[in-house]
């Protein structure tokens, strides 16, 4: 659930959106070898933020190897060619360059930041990172030792436990089902050769796009691009996923866990992002949950009853699969009557809908704040890697509010009844519940 809600799709569809001047300014490029591009060029600063997204992510890593992906990605920094780590941070720190290595379940995201004057020698460093790291075992114990700390303290964290309690019920067989850091056991076991193994196979070209935003041209990050990927291999040896099939069960679960406070983890199937209805269901969680101190689920469970520090609602989707979930934590004597407000409040929406004035007010904040969050070209660049990803077009950018104002009373009623389900709600609530 944490890589799932890592890749929210609110980076795209939610407030996150590129300022509207930027929606003309988004070039499309196809690199001499193939490599798909966008590129907001912006001159005034000589300062470049490049973004790499290779589809696949730590899902389609073997499962007995579950954990490898993360790994192999959190030492690409380690060392490269004749450099080890201390030389690699050394001759980044004075080039004043920035690189980022993230893996999650979906996708191994790239990041970089350089200054114009450096470009060659940075893209220099950032490609020998990619093509050559060195894998050394110093290295690999060290990152496996942050690792499996962090595996360690998800133990003993109920959040956690009850999130990985969700996935397993909700996903099965499917990878994602189990967490994407590994267990003690299958880390412990990764050796050099399993490393390498996931190296070839998750930085492959044809999974690859690219964004790019600051001091460069189309013909200059189309030459950077085919020059920073050039030895990668073109395809990988690991397939994409089928969508998993969500197998949760209706009713309350709970598990003992000894805290004073209970977290209940909430929710059942969602909606897809290319949904007719989607936009309906995003201003619906917009109401409900995702609205902060103004969503209907805070002002019934804290601000009128007092019963949680915080409730919250997502509309999570993924690769492969589609959740609308929510969490809040409660004390143990009265968490019972917490999950009895929930259970009335998804009730009363999937059959009464929302209000007029309450669609009202999500239009105009969910507009208004959309060209508000990306002041900076690191942000935009991260924005079009995952239009890219997601199989948008530039001109979603002009779309968006439009398809918001879209929505009628008529249609968030109709949808309400698709997205909020009281038949189908699971709630999982770890702790040591009285009443439940």
């Amino acid at each position: 659930m944490r890589g799932m809600l890592k890749a929210l799709f609110i980076i795209v569809f939610g407030a996150w959106a590129i300022p509207l001047w930027a929606a003309n300014s988004i070039q499309t490029l196809t690199t001499p070898s193939g490599i798909d591009a966008w590129l907001v060029e912006d001159h005034n600063i000589p300062f470049v933020a490049l973004e790499l997204r290779f589809r696949g992510g730590s899902a389609i890593e073997p499962l007995a190897q579950r954990g490898v992906t993360q790994l192999m990605a959190g030492l690409l920094e380690e060392g490269s060619g004749d450099m080890d780590a201390q030389a690699f941070a050394t001759a980044k720190e004075t080039l004043a360059a920035s690189f980022g290595y993230r893996a999650y379940q979906d996708v191994i995201a790239i990041s970089a930041r350089f200054l114009s004057s450096h470009q060659d020698q940075s893209m220099d460093l950032l490609r020998q990172s990619l093509i050559a790291p060195r894998f050394d075992m110093d290295a690999i114990e060290r990152v496996r030792a942050q690792i499996l700390t962090g595996i360690n303290a998800q133990t003993k964290n109920p959040n956690d436990l009850v999130s990985r309690a969700f996935d397993a019920e909700a996903f099965g067989d499917h990878p994602y089902a189990s967490d994407d850091m590994g267990t003690i056991e299958t880390v412990s076991a990764l050796g050099r050769s399993d490393i390498l193994s996931s190296h070839r196979s998750a930085l492959v070209r044809d999974r690859v796009v690219v964004s790019a935003v600051g001091d460069i041209n189309a013909d200059e990050l189309s030459a950077l691009i085919d020059a920073l990927l050039d030895g990668l291999p073109q395809t990988s040896a690991l397939s994409l996923l089928e969508p998993a099939k969500i197998s949760l069960q209706s009713g309350i679960r709970v598990i003992d866990f000894p805290t004073p406070q209970s977290v209940a983890l909430f929710g059942h199937a969602g909606m897809d992002r290319d949904d007719p209805d989607f936009f309906a269901a995003y201003i619906l969680n917009y109401v409900f949950g995702g609205n902060g101190f103004e969503s209907r689920l805070m002002r019934e469970l804290r601000e009128n009853r007092g019963l949680t520090y915080g409730v919250n609602t997502y509309l999570v989707n993924s690769d492969y699969a589609d959740l609308y979930i929510g969490q809040f934590a409660s004390a143990n004597e009265r968490v019972s009557e917490a999950v009895e407000v929930l259970k009335a409040e998804w009730d009363k929406i999937a059959t009464e809908g929302i209000t007029d004035e309450e669609l009202a007010r999500a239009k105009t904040y969910l507009t208004g704040a959309y060209p508000l969050r990306f002041d900076g070209n690191a942000k935009i660049a991260r924005i079009l890697a995952g239009m890219q990803l997601q199989g948008l077009d530039p001109s979603y950018i002009d779309t968006r509010n439009a398809r918001i104002e879209a929505v009628s009373l008529a249609q968030a009623r109709r949808v309400a009844a698709r997205l909020f389900q009281p038949e189908k709600l699971r709630i999982m609530v770890i702790g040591t519940p009285q009443g439940l």
